[in-house]
């Protein structure tokens, strides 16, 4: 018997994983993905929003403001790339200056530091901004975040202090036996005392497992450019239009990987898995983003991708316990600011609901800090060579675009939630990122994890189940 299941590793469920295992509580994560944080929390703007937009006194709102407070603790603590730029909320007439008013007094009422700033001040910040600017809301709180590695450590953390993982394990029925759940996967039955559903996409069908809803989730997908490694400046902030009925918009911002994002769209589909996208869009996508940043430099864009977010009917976060049983608790509905209030949303779950449910002992050894990682890229010349000297397997370039060495990849596969696929690799070190996006390195990824699992290089991943990379063998290595 199980004390919490928490269904769902993305950001959220990570948090809540990670809150619990301080905690002399028996706690197990299940994830149907292969990896963790690999749908919602994998495709977005990896923006930490300072929190002026949400409606004031939503869950949105007070979890935004918290969370955004966190982010230098948790930054540290997981050892994740986390740059505090500032964002600028860009008004370019005179009807929208009105509106930046108006963001300012919801700032104010949502306790987030705010200024209104000039044409001249936005100009002498954003050399590259619209000429035509009027002026701009200064949010200096924001911040940008590698969302990829916020999640694997996050777990990576939750399980070095006692957490369990299920990996590709999705979880498909549910019972509510009265003292316990009885939870069903495609690999089995457990037993737990609470089950709290941090399913994302997913959380609506797992709640009506126990009882029917009130709520359901309108899947909006969102699509996005990624510019390679551009000259610096190209913007110092992340850039916002006013936000809209459909969100905060098409913004321009830097990366924490010093890449540039544009996007994203904005509209509601009907498969939670359609990641697909599409010349119109991103043409929108384009023209609006220019009427920010008119020389964006979209000739060195990398990649496109989307990601798809759960919107609620309700327009806000649901948490909340099940009416039939307040051991099943509801976490839904967490689109953007979903990301920046992930820890505030454990903190919430936590000491509005499951603190109630036992009688909680802290554990003694619990550590709320990862192992550093080894990144190359961060040290300096000298550091580098003192490494190589000890380890030559991290003088080994695997990634010629984004300097990913075999030592660091080898590192990856030796922590606690490993990489599983070509893309698990990618999203924890970056190999694979960079402008020929895997072309080169990509077979040799394949081939290091085929020896670490001692397994055919025809059983390796890309990512998901039927992703194989390779189809046959055509001659011995």
């Amino acid at each position: 018997m199980l004390d919490v299941i928490i269904i769902g590793a993305g950001v959220t469920g990570a948090f809540i994983a990670r809150k619990l295992a301080r905690y002399e509580l028996s706690v197990a994560l299940f994830e149907r993905e292969n990896d963790v944080g690999n749908v919602t929390s994998n495709a977005n703007s990896a923006i930490v929003h300072s929190g002026y937009d949400p409606v004031p006194h939503t869950l949105k709102a007070l979890l935004n403001v918290r969370g955004n407070q966190m982010f230098d603790e948790i930054s540290d603590e997981l050892d994740v790339h986390f740059n505090r730029c500032g964002s600028l909320t860009v008004a370019v007439s005179d009807e929208q200056m009105v509106m930046l008013y108006d963001l300012e007094k919801r700032s104010q009422e949502n306790g987030v530091p705010v200024r209104i700033l000039t044409a001249e001040e936005v100009k002498e910040m954003e050399p590259h901004i619209n000429k035509e600017v009027k002026g701009a809301l200064l949010a200096p709180t924001a911040g940008v975040i590698d969302p990829f590695n916020l999640v694997v450590h996050c777990v990576e953390n939750a399980v070095d202090n006692g957490v369990k993982l299920h990996l590709a394990e999705p979880v498909i029925d549910i019972k509510d036996n009265g003292d316990y759940f009885l939870v069903k996967t495609s690999k089995g039955e457990y037993q737990a005392k609470v089950v709290i559903n941090a399913a994302g996409l997913y959380s609506d069908k797992i709640a009506a497992m126990i009882e029917d809803i009130d709520w359901k989730l309108i899947p909006r997908k969102g699509e996005y450019f990624v510019l390679d490694h551009y000259d610096v400046g190209l913007v110092n902030h992340t850039i916002f239009p006013l936000p809209s009925a459909k969100g905060k918009g098409v913004l321009v911002s830097m990366t924490s990987s010093n890449n540039y994002i544009v996007g994203p769209s904005s509209e509601p589909i009907d498969d939670v898995e359609d990641f697909s996208t599409d010349s119109y869009t991103l043409g929108e996508i384009r023209r609006q983003a220019t009427e920010l940043v008119p020389d964006i430099p979209f000739n060195q864009v990398i990649r496109v991708f989307s990601g798809v977010r759960p919107t609620s009917t309700r327009h806000d976060f649901i948490i909340e316990p099940a009416k039939s049983n307040n051991r099943f608790i509801n976490v839904a509905g967490i689109e953007s600011p979903g990301l920046v209030s992930s820890p505030a949303i454990a903190e919430y779950v936590f000491e509005n609901y499951v603190s109630k449910l036992f009688s909680l002992k802290l554990k003694a050894n619990f550590n709320p800090r990862v192992k550093k990682y080894t990144r190359l890229n961060d040290m300096s010349l000298e550091e580098r060579n003192e490494m190589i000297k000890k380890n030559p397997e991290f003088g080994k370039i695997i990634c010629s675009c984004e300097k990913v060495s075999l030592g660091e990849i080898k590192e990856l596969l030796e922590r606690s939630v490993p990489p599983q696929t070509v893309k698990g690799v990618k999203r924890r070190c970056r190999a694979g990122f960079g402008k020929c996006q895997g072309g080169f390195c990509s077979p040799m990824v394949a081939l290091i994890l085929a020896k670490h699992y001692n397994v055919s290089p025809l059983d390796i991943k890309w990512d998901k189940e039927s992703s194989n990379i390779l189809k046959e063998e055509v001659k011995k290595l």
